[in-house]
């Protein structure tokens, strides 16, 4: 019996620890990944003409109009997650814009998801996909203007 009940407060000290971690964890991954997106979608209007050309060696349509679209979605989606705002709106935004940067220019390390799962979680997009997914899933977390603009309402 004393097993179980120290077994049932350390479990229950876990997830009081857990549940306070969860609004810190999420805004350090909402800063980090969102400035990242920043600098990338700067990168690219920065280099535009490079950018483009990078499309159109992919066969993408409009590679300019698709070049600036990208490198838009990124800036304005990566300032939205840093400030954790609109974030379950921008997230499966971003995360369209991801599954597109693995088939059109990682199409290898995307199908290879089940065989090689390595190949997979190595490509570009996949840390950038996976914090999007998480901030989709959990929410901005309390430390966000999401949260502030709710208290409001």
């Amino acid at each position: 019996m004393k097993l179980a009940s120290a077994c049932n407060s350390l479990e229950s000290f876990l997830i009081k620890l857990g549940t306070w971690l969860q609004s810190p964890l999420l805004f350090v991954i909402r800063l980090y990944w969102g400035w990242s997106f920043v600098q990338t979608g700067w990168g690219k209007f920065m280099n535009l003409e490079r950018t483009t050309n990078f499309f159109a060696s992919l066969n993408l349509p409009f590679p300019k109009a698709n070049a600036i679209l990208a490198a838009a979605t990124e800036c304005g989606g990566g300032v939205l997650l840093l400030l954790g705002l609109f974030t379950r709106f921008i997230s499966p935004v971003l995360m369209f814009l991801l599954l597109v940067a693995y088939y059109t220019a990682d199409r290898e390390a995307l199908f290879s998801i089940i065989r090689d799962t390595d190949k997979f979680t190595e490509a570009a997009p996949f840390l950038f996909l996976f914090a999007t997914l998480i901030v989709f899933a959990f929410g901005p977390g309390k430390i966000s203007l999401d949260a502030l603009v709710r208290k409001k309402i």
